[in-house]
């Protein structure tokens, strides 16, 4: 069974950062597209940033310049270095992998980040 891992989330001041990591249950290379969503209460989950194999990668216009994703392929890790963060990004933090041969989703549990001072 595939599983997917968040961590790093938690409470930090306006301004501050985090890293959120997300660990894969196998190799990246079998995922074509993985990426960062979250879910703030009463909203809709929204990608915050992706990338699929082959170097694409996007962001929601409401974190560029300030979230970065990035992977470490031998740690079968995919991260989202975030800084200069706001009250707004406050939210539950998903990762999804989407299967390179059937096409089918995989979610993590989630991880909180509250951004508050």
């Amino acid at each position: 069974q595939v599983q997917l891992v968040e961590s790093g989330g938690g409470l930090v001041q306006p301004g501050g950062s985090l890293r959120l990591s997300c660990a894969t249950s196998r190799t990246i290379f079998s995922f074509d597209a993985m990426g960062w969503y979250r879910q703030a209460p009463g909203k809709q989950r929204e990608l915050v940033a992706g990338f699929q194999n082959g170097g694409i990668t996007n962001y929601a216009d409401s974190v560029k310049g300030r979230f970065t994703i990035s992977r470490d392929d031998a740690k079968n890790t995919v991260y989202l270095q975030m800084n200069s963060l706001k009250p707004e990004d406050t939210a539950v933090y998903y990762c999804r992998g989407r299967d390179k041969i059937y096409g089918n989703y995989y979610w993590g549990q989630g991880t909180q980040v509250t951004v508050s001072s």
